[in-house]
C-alpha cells in the first residue's frame, strides 16, 4: 500500500471517529432548549440597548420565560406591540409600555458658548471630556464630537452648530446615547411631556453667563411665573415637577434666556 493511500485512509479514520465523538457528546451534553424564551426572543426588536434593564434581548427573553413575575412591558424600543407579544407567547395580560424619547438638555451650540481652547485630537466626547472637560468653557454641555452619534440605531441623531440634536420622531427611546455621553446630558423621559429644561449647569448665574449665553441662570422667574408649582429652582437650575406640570408654556415665554422649550416631544412610537 502507498503511503499516500495510507495517510488518506488514516485521516478518514480519524475524521469519522472524531465525528462519532462529537455527535455522542452534542446527544449527552446538550443543554436544554427552553422553547418559551426562544419564542420570546423572537417578538423580541433585537437592539440589545440594555433600556429593559438586562443584558440585552437574550438576558430579557431568558427572565420572562423563567416565570418570576418579570413584567412584559419593559422593551422600550419595542413598544407596546412587543409587550403584546410577549403577552401572548406568556399568557398573561398585556401591559402598558410608557413610550420615551431622549433629549439633549443643553442649548450651547457654536452661537451660544464660549470656548476655552481648541481640542485636537481623538473625535470622541470622551477623549475631549478628559481633556480639561472638554473645549468649552461650560464643562456641564454637550461636547459635540458626536458620541452619541455613533450608537445611535436608528440614525435619529445629528451634530449641528457644534451641539448634538436628537429627531424624537426616530427615536425609539433606546437609552444608549445617554449611556454614551460623558457629560450625562441627554436623557430619556416619556413622550408625553412637552416642556423641558434645555441646560445642565449648575453653576451660579453670573457664571454661566460668561460661559453660555443660553444657559439657565437660576433667576427663579419661571417659578414665579407657574401657577401650579410645577418649577422649582435646585442648585441654580430650574427643574420641573412633571406630576405638576400642565405643560400651559407660560414658563417658556417668561424665560429670559430661553433656557425652557415648548414642544410635541412624539418618538417613533407614534408615528
Amino acid at each position: 500500500m502507498s503511503p499516500v493511500l495510507l495517510a488518506i485512509i488514516v485521516v478518514t479514520l480519524i475524521g469519522l471517529v472524531c465525528g462519532i465523538v462529537l455527535a455522542v457528546a452534542s446527544h449527552f451534553m446538550a443543554v436544554p432548549v427552553n422553547e418559551t424564551e426562544i419564542r420570546i426572543r423572537e417578538c423580541l426588536p433585537g437592539a440589545n440597548c440594555g433600556a429593559c434593564g438586562y443584558t440585552g434581548c437574550d438576558g430579557y427573553a431568558h427572565a420572562l420565560a423563567d416565570g418570576n413575575g418579570v413584567k412584559t412591558n419593559l422593551c422600550v424600543p419595542g413598544a407596546d406591540a412587543v409587550a403584546q407579544k410577549i403577552a401572548d407567547v406568556l399568557g398573561v395580560e398585556s401591559e402598558d409600555v410608557i413610550e420615551q424619547v431622549a433629549f439633549v438638555h443643553c442649548s450651547g451650540d457654536c452661537l451660544n458658548h464660549q470656548k476655552k481652547h481648541e481640542y485636537e485630537g481623538i473625535s470622541s466626547c470622551q477623549a475631549a471630556q478628559m481633556l480639561y472637560g472638554g473645549n468649552g468653557k461650560c464643562t456641564y454641555g454637550c461636547i459635540g464630537l458626536g458620541d452619541c452619534v455613533s450608537v445611535c440605531p436608528q440614525d435619529a441623531i445629528c451634530i449641528e452648530n457644534g451641539i448634538a440634536h436628537i429627531d424624537t420622531r426616530k427615536c425609539i427611546g433606546c437609552g444608549m446615547c445617554a449611556k454614551t455621553c460623558p457629560n450625562h446630558i441627554i436623557k430619556l423621559f416619556p413622550d408625553v411631556r412637552r416642556v423641558v429644561v434645555v441646560c445642565s449647569n449648575h453653576e451660579k448665574g453670573a457664571a454661566v453667563r460668561q460661559k453660555c449665553s443660553a444657559g439657565c441662570i437660576g433667576c427663579g422667574l419661571c417659578a414665579r411665573t407657574c401657577e401650579h408649582g410645577a418649577i422649582s429652582v435646585v442648585d441654580n437650575l430650574a427643574v420641573i415637577d412633571y406630576d405638576k406640570c400642565v405643560s400651559c408654556g407660560k414658563c417658556q415665554e417668561k424665560c429670559p434666556v430661553h433656557a425652557i422649550k415648548s414642544a410635541d416631544f412624539s418618538g417613533r412610537h407614534r408615528f
